[in-house]
């Protein structure tokens, strides 16, 4: 299923059924008077959030969604049907907008949220509500609400616990690969990467959900590479775990270079916790570690571990950092 986080949809409401007109007409009745009907309410367009699904695929092939039309009333003072409600269900972590993409009405994020993007439109009353005593054989009804209508953005901002970010190529779709059952692509070019996957990381205290977020290269704020589409996917990380490729060079750079387009998207992304981590490290030998890690400790740069997704080297002390890092999180929300 391909992988889609964005997309514009038009919704419309149902316009309320009118009243009916209408007066009863019985034998041995010969002043039954109005007995029209009130009109049937239009239905409402909804949106839930569902856990099944990763992706706004669907709504690529399809984008209009109207809800019914409430019902005429009838004689003998039956109202009218109800219109039928649209229901749209997302992924958690959807967001909705108005059309100018800018102002958010709603974020689901709780499996089995719901929200209501457009009311149903109220029916007319018949005439047998404007009888009166002046009036005792109204000919009019009341005509029901006209429907609205509402372009809308639909935005995905996966949930997961721990981001994989880095460099194109830096190993962080093997390493998902490694450590869930995920199947991500792997190849040996940059942006094998084309869409954000998700694995379940089970630790001992919890499960976790890993994204492995396509490569970041420089002026990806700006729209080039990939990353710049999926940054936002950061934003729901608690932590960040960041892959220095050791088989480059310069990995002072790189690393700047990926915490430059965090902070020029948005300045929360600076504040998630990082985790920084070597990768790859099957390709040099202890001794090059060694001084590798030295340097970019020198320059600032704390190096947790390393890990190597080929042999598995490593990837059993990231396992007991994410374990320790959650159980201290929840003492201090303790």
């Amino acid at each position: 299923m391909r992988f889609l986080d964005s997309a514009k949809i038009f919704v419309c409401s149902g316009a309320g059924g009118g009243g009916g007109v209408s007066f009863r007409r019985e034998k041995f009745i010969p002043r039954g008077g109005p007995d029209g009907g009130n009109g049937g309410r239009g239905g409402s367009v909804y949106v839930r959030a569902v856990d099944n699904l990763n992706t706004l695929i669907d709504y690529r092939y399809r984008q209009h969604f109207r809800a019914g039309t409430g019902e005429t009333g009838k004689g003998g003072n039956r109202h009218g049907k109800k219109g039928h409600n649209v229901t749209l269900e997302v992924p958690l972590g959807t967001q909705i907008f108005d059309e100018d993409g800018i102002k958010m009405l709603h974020d689901l994020t709780e499996a089995g949220s719901e929200a209501l993007l457009l009311p149903g439109e109220r029916g007319g009353r018949g005439n047998a509500m404007f009888k009166s005593a002046t009036n005792q054989a109204p000919r009019y009804a009341e005509k029901g609400g006209e429907a609205k209508e509402a372009y809308l953005w639909l935005k995905l901002k996966l949930l997961a616990d721990i981001g994989l970010i880095g460099m194109p190529n830096a190993g962080k779709s093997s390493l998902l690969n490694t450590l869930t059952m995920a199947k991500s692509k792997v190849g040996d070019y940059p942006f094998t990467t084309l869409y954000p996957s998700l694995g379940v990381l089970r630790l001992p205290s919890r499960d976790c959900i890993l994204a492995d977020i396509p490569g970041l290269i420089a002026g990806a704020h700006e729209g080039k590479g990939l990353g710049h589409r999926f940054l936002g996917h950061v934003e729901r990380c608690s932590v960040v775990v960041h892959l220095l490729d050791v088989s480059e060079e310069n990995l002072v750079a790189h690393y700047r270079t990926v915490r430059h387009e965090l902070k020029a998207y948005s300045l929360e992304l600076l504040t998630k916790p990082e985790s920084v981590w070597l990768s790859k490290c099957d390709y040099l030998d202890t001794e090059l570690l060694d001084e590798l890690e030295a340097t970019l400790n020198a320059e600032g740069i704390a190096i947790a571990g390393r890990v190597s997704s080929v042999a598995g080297g490593g990837t059993q002390a990231l396992i007991n950092w994410l374990t320790q890092y959650y159980h201290t999180q929840t003492e201090m929300s303790a």
